[in-house]
């Protein structure tokens, strides 16, 4: 089938040459076309260009996009999708005053999520996880890492992830799976760490591996859940099995964990709300990809990733959401894209820039997805009609996608 988009008022992130992310001052570059067409075949984009060169051949199905503008769809690189119930409670205890560690140390946060999920059965934890992709594919989303993490026991992790095994079997969008075993350290661990980490290490590895369960491996990297040494220990074990690295560090402290990610080529770096200079200059010249979540720092009102500082330093950024039932419950980039601009000082196009083709390397993804160039897969967002993109972040309350399209079909 060969599906042909016309006059389309806008066509973003349109890359000829294909690249792996932007950095610095190219992350306030985005290409784009004005009226313009886009040629699909089957799954894949075959063609685009202005309007006046237009091809008339061989079209199955002509949309007009008048008015509209086509982007690619957001690559979201760290969500914790696959969770039990929610945590509504607790947000009113931050809103009486209690911190984020304040709940975890009295026995809420991620051990109350895991508490959940661990007496919730794989058909039900399934269902609700399969609920929460769907809104987020509506919502623009094309590519989506999903973590471990709230399971906390060898079943329970193993559960997680074989649950995201199956939702990538039943979707059509890229899903990468996250092994988070060192999300949290169970109550029955407590005073004996070095007995979980073996867990993990021991039994917990071998088996996603043998099961091919998992693309990368994180830990929360931060003060009072695990150390530098803890981080060092479990990303050289999940090196073993092929597990490249993903991490959360800087939430809450700066303890190094930046360098850790550094010096064992972690894909990415996430959260970043803390960082120091010399975070900053372990970043510059490496392969590994800046992440900040502001749905989180929305969510819990703490700092906000300080983007301008490292997008002026040279670096790339990415853009996620962060989902998940304590500390951002949303799966919504285009909130995400609203608040980088808001609250982050963030342009429009180094937003978007850091939403798709960030992103998208950010998981592994940048030869296939986040960017408009021939032979790539075609996972696009056709707008509503609107003046120009600056109003997608700029219109925060209001959902301007109109159709969603991964693998060249329209999702309903």
């Amino acid at each position: 089938m060969r599906l042909l988009f016309t006059n389309i008022k806008e066509l973003l992130q349109v890359r000829e040459t294909p690249i792996a992310f932007v950095s610095g001052k190219d992350m306030a570059v985005l290409p784009t076309i004005k009226n313009a067409y886009l040629l699909v075949e089957d799954d894949k984009i075959i063609d685009f260009g202005k309007m006046k060169n237009c091809p008339t051949n061989n079209i199955t199905k002509t949309i007009d996009a008048t008015g509209k503008i086509i982007l690619p769809t957001w690559c979201d690189s760290h969500t914790h999708i696959v969770y039990s119930g929610n945590r509504e409670s607790e947000f009113v205890d931050r809103i009486n005053g209690m911190s984020y560690n304040a709940i975890a140390n009295n026995g809420g946060g991620i051990l109350n999520s895991a508490k959940k999920l661990q007496n919730t059965t794989e058909e039900a934890l399934y269902k609700q996880s399969e609920q929460r992709l769907k809104e987020v594919i509506l919502l623009g989303t094309g590519a989506i890492e999903i973590k471990s993490g709230y399971g906390l026991t060898v079943d329970s992790e193993l559960k997680m992830l074989r649950i995201i095994k199956k939702l990538k079997t039943n979707y059509p969008i890229k899903i990468k799976a996250t092994f988070l075993g060192a999300h949290a350290l169970p109550a029955i661990f407590k005073n004996k760490k070095e007995k979980y980490l073996n867990l993990i290490i021991n039994e917990m590895l071998p088996q996603i591996a043998k099961e091919n369960l998992a693309n990368y491996i994180d830990v929360f990297c931060e003060t009072g859940y695990f150390s530098v040494e803890d981080t060092n220990l479990i990303l050289e074990a999940g090196k073993k099995y092929n597990l490249t690295p993903k991490i959360h560090v800087n939430q809450f402290t700066s303890i190094g964990g930046v360098q850790c990610g550094v010096k064992h080529k972690a894909l990415s770096v996430d959260h970043l709300e803390i960082m120091t200079s010399e975070d900053i200059e372990a970043l510059k010249n490496t392969k590994t990809m800046p992440v900040a979540l502001p749905g989180c720092s929305y969510f819990l009102n703490i700092p906000y990733t300080p983007a301008r500082q490292i997008i002026d330093s040279g670096l790339p950024l990415a853009l996620a959401t962060d989902y998940n039932p304590g500390s951002s419950p949303s799966g919504n980039m285009n909130f995400v894209i609203s608040s980088a601009c808001i609250k982050m000082s963030m342009t429009p196009k180094e937003a978007i820039n850091a939403a798709t083709i960030n992103g998208a390397y950010a998981m592994g993804l940048e030869k296939e997805l986040g960017s408009i160039t021939i032979g790539k897969t075609a996972n696009f967002i056709l707008t509503k009609p609107i003046n120009s993109y600056s109003v997608l972040p700029y219109s925060f309350g209001t959902n301007l996608i109109e159709s969603v399209y991964i693998q060249g079909k329209a999702i309903k």
